[in-house]
């Protein structure tokens, strides 16, 4: 943990899509301001949140495989002023059906972010150490929940929601030329590296491709059955995901009426999220099992969410609530060590961009189905019951897929790391 990369590669990356992440689900804690400055119902205000999700499918294939063929580097160099521009946009609209676009747009401009992100994670970062990479990446989701959260809502306290999220949208454009000159492709570009640390990466990295089944092209990814179990499982999780994400503020927004307090008591179930985040890799990398550590906290995201609706003490919510989120988050680190683990480097690419754009479909999905649940029956509660559903399914495809692998890996001649990965 001592290596450089550690400490160059991953906080410039984790920073990066921290400030994609705020710009992303800060409408959650703005919500009730829109809602009530644009006289929009709840079913509205899912499709304000969700359609985000619809632009992002559109970069995703095209993300990953720019990422494998060009540069990640400059891909993300360029989508992190475009979405800093779209994100500052969305402080001038004055309708419903303006802030939707510009919503819309600010999807596509970070739907290539994701796959271009680990196509780079795995030219850096061995099989063994892939799940702690992307946990501490992708802690930046929590984190960036939790430092939203609270600056959403001082900020709330002295301007208007337009002018928060104007405010909000600057810091990537800022932070585009950091990531422009710290970031290299791969080792052989780092100087940085001292020469005995890059030879033995290489040498490992270069190993490990070798072993790897041979590349049919990027058509193989959509003919890849366990690609596909992949998208449908992560689409499902999506839905609970975002679903719980986008409308937690609102919940504890009933808790109290001050913007600011409401934004503080937002930020403590992300911090459970994170510390339950990073430990579930760690313990997961540990064990090389990633399938347990993707199951086991779904099904307690689950059962929390539907305990979470019987209790009526805004105290036992809020610790449901943080039950739920560390269940939510913890799978991030362990899932994404499945595909470039068990994926040929070549069509790698094309196939994390095409998990990720199908799958993050759910975050439509999710938010906008508790809105119009809320609209329905006047209460979070049926929602929450269709968010829980979405999380269990996804651990119950899960093991399914975690079972074919090792059915598959049984009957191989030479065994290879699918076994690690489940």
């Amino acid at each position: 943990m001592t290596s450089s990369k550690w400490l160059k590669i991953i906080p410039v990356a984790f920073i990066m899509y921290m400030l994609a992440y705020m710009d992303r689900i800060n409408v959650g804690v703005l919500m009730p301001y829109i809602q009530e400055d644009l006289n929009i119902s709840a079913s509205s205000a899912g499709d304000i949140a969700g359609i985000f999700f619809v632009g992002y499918l559109i970069l995703q294939i095209p993300g990953g495989i720019l990422a494998t063929k060009w540069s990640a580097k400059k891909f993300i160099f360029i989508l992190m002023i475009l979405w800093g521009l779209c994100a500052t946009a969305s402080g001038f609209v004055q309708t419903e059906g303006q802030l939707k676009v510009v919503r819309f747009l600010l999807g596509v401009a970070e739907g290539g972010v994701w796959p271009a992100v680990l196509v780079l994670l795995a030219n850096w970062f061995t099989v063994k150490e892939r799940a702690r990479a992307n946990a501490f990446w992708m802690a930046c989701l929590p984190v960036s929940a939790i430092l939203m959260a609270p600056i959403s809502g001082i900020l709330l306290k002295h301007f208007d929601w337009q002018t928060v999220l104007i405010l909000e949208g600057l810091p990537p454009i800022i932070f585009a030329f950091v990531w422009l000159a710290v970031i290299k492709d791969k080792p052989s570009d780092a100087k940085w590296m001292d020469d005995k640390e890059r030879t033995k990466l290489l040498s490992d990295l270069n190993a490990e491709q070798s072993k790897s089944v041979k590349s049919q092209g990027y058509g193989a990814a959509f003919k890849n059955k366990t690609v596909w179990g992949l998208v449908v499982m992560y689409f499902l999780w999506m839905t609970g995901f975002y679903g719980y994400t986008m409308w937690v503020p609102s919940v504890v927004g009933t808790f109290t009426k001050d913007p600011a307090m409401m934004g503080w008591l937002t930020a403590i179930p992300f911090t459970f999220a994170l510390v339950g985040m990073v430990l579930n890799s760690i313990w997961s990398d540990r064990r090389m099992n990633r399938v347990q550590h993707v199951v086991t906290p779904l099904l307690i995201a689950a059962l929390s969410m539907v305990a979470g609706q019987f209790v009526e003490s805004p105290l036992l919510q809020m610790i449901l609530l943080s039950v739920t989120a560390i269940g939510v988050y913890a799978p991030y680190g362990p899932l994404w060590a499945i595909p470039t683990a068990i994926i040929p480097a070549g069509v790698v690419g094309a196939a994390l961009g095409l998990q990720n754009a199908i799958g993050n479909l759910g975050g439509y999905n999710g938010p906008k189905f508790v809105g119009v649940l809320k609209d329905v029956t006047g209460s979070f509660h049926a929602g929450f019951y269709f968010l829980a559903g979405s999380l269990a399914l996804a651990a119950l495809v899960t093991w399914i897929l975690g079972r074919s692998m090792n059915v598959q890996d049984t009957k191989a001649p030479n065994k290879t790391t699918i076994n690690k990965v489940s």
